[in-house]
């Protein structure tokens, strides 16, 4: 699966690419999708929850806000698994 991965007003670091490459990869075992792709910003920097992340593959959309990139990465990659399986009982 190709990942693209964009990150808006700021450079993403080696170390979070690649936690978003093995995350995003793993959800290859649920879906034949070619191709995923990240979106990072960081919306209102004094706050906390200021990370945001948007996921889209598949036809399919998951978009959370957390404190930190790893968990906001989780929470879309929970929600992405969640929509995957509700297609394909469909």
């Amino acid at each position: 699966m190709k990942i693209t991965i964009q990150s808006i007003k700021f450079d993403i670091t080696e170390k979070l690419n690649e936690y978003i490459e093995k995350k995003v990869g793993k959800l290859e075992r649920f879906t034949e999708a070619d191709t995923a792709e990240v979106v990072l910003k960081v919306t209102k920097p004094q706050t906390a929850n200021n990370k945001e992340v948007a996921i889209n593959i598949d036809g399919l959309h998951a978009e959370k806000i957390a404190d930190t990139f790893e968990d906001a990465i989780d929470g879309a990659i929970d929600a992405l698994k969640t929509q995957i399986e509700k297609k394909k009982n469909k």
